[in-house]
């Protein structure tokens, strides 16, 4: 794939079973959004975004009481890679240590005197869990926001770097940087430059992006971009919805890049014009109900809904699977081979029942 050729050079992290940077595919993240202090509701969270395809869950700890939340998630799910977000109080991040917890998320500058990030850092270190370092707008340091004026891309990764010179400083290198910023433009500017200054993974983020439907295209727009660079190591979409979405999300901006760990069908569909004989828009939204509803969204496998045989196995070669409408018909396709012809009413049961034949085959 063309993101392993010029995928920008990283030193590995490993987050319980799932590694970060290096060679290791894109983990997606998100993040429950349950009061960690209530064990059972939390953990059914998490159970929801692994069976959605979540590969590391972080977890808001505010106090050493919602750190025991870890351990009893762990002991319920010890495969299940967890990280505990953190701020100001170091005792708390080391608690979760003792819990169990694979990844720690922290502002180093905003957790006392170095000793106390030596004694983060020391704990870490004894049970080979990673470091992310978070940095956002609203995260700065007065000296460093004094100095830039601004919340600018040079000001995010002045102190991104900053803080990853503190863990240095404690001998502790296994460290991801995260860089968020609700602006687009600054967000991957930011990031560029972070990626140009060390080999750090980055955890890549568009960071309050607002609703769904916007969330959804101003994530698309600022982690797209940075994967079409060979920047990134790990990505979270964050959606104002519910978390279930935003591991969604992330799949079809990975599909939509033709990154290599593609999990779920890529639709290919044509915008319709004066030519499309077919009703596609309602087709494509009960298609995409039935594939859902028999577990098949899921498959590594392109599908191409297409409204006339102008746009057909032509444009859609590529598509594994596909149908290009005609008159109260279509013809059914496979990597640009007519393969039968079928009428209009039965082109998602007979779209079903070819997914289902290929699902045996991978």
């Amino acid at each position: 794939m063309l993101y392993q050729q010029i995928r920008r050079k990283t030193h590995p992290v490993q987050v319980g079973r799932v590694g970060i940077g290096g060679s290791h595919l894109l983990p997606i993240q998100s993040m429950t959004n349950t009061d960690t202090h209530d064990r059972e509701a939390t953990l059914a969270q998490v159970r929801a975004l692994a069976a959605a395809g979540c590969d590391i869950v972080r977890l808001a700890i505010p106090d050493r009481e919602a750190a025991e939340t870890v351990g009893y998630i762990k002991e319920k799910l010890p495969e299940m890679p967890l990280v505990a977000d953190i701020h100001f109080d170091y005792r708390i991040a080391l608690a979760c240590v003792e819990q169990g917890v694979d990844k720690i998320r922290i502002n180093p500058g905003n957790i006392g005197g170095e000793d106390r990030v030596r004694a983060v850092c020391d704990a870490c270190a004894a049970r080979h869990i990673p470091i992310r370092i978070g940095v956002n707008s609203g995260s700065l340091e007065k000296s460093i926001l004094a100095r830039h004026g601004a919340p600018t891309p040079a000001a995010l990764c002045e102190s991104a770097l900053y803080h990853a010179a503190l863990l240095e400083r404690c001998d502790f290198r296994d460290i991801v940087i995260s860089i968020k910023a609700s602006n687009v433009p600054d967000m991957i500017a930011a990031n560029r430059l972070v990626a140009a200054a060390c080999e750090y993974p980055l955890h890549l983020g568009v960071t309050e992006a607002g609703s769904e439907n916007m969330g959804m295209i101003k994530s698309a727009a600022g982690i797209g971009a940075l994967l079409c660079d060979g920047i990134g190591d790990t990505l979270r979409v964050s959606l104002t919805a519910d978390p279930i979405r935003e591991v969604a999300a992330a799949r079809k901006i990975l599909a939509a890049v033709d990154m290599e760990e593609q999990r779920g069908l890529d639709l290919i569909c044509c915008p319709t014009c004066g030519r499309t004989k077919i009703d596609l828009i309602p087709l494509v939204a009960r298609f995409e109900e039935a594939v859902a509803a028999e577990g098949l969204d899921q498959l590594p496998l392109k599908v191409a809904l297409m409204g006339c045989v102008v746009n057909g196995p032509g444009e859609a070669r590529e598509a594994d699977l596909g149908i290009a409408g005609g008159v109260g018909e279509a013809v059914l396709f496979t990597h640009g081979q007519i393969i039968d012809r079928i009428s209009e009413a039965d082109i998602i049961p007979r779209l079903i029942a070819e997914l289902k034949a290929k699902q045996k085959s991978l």
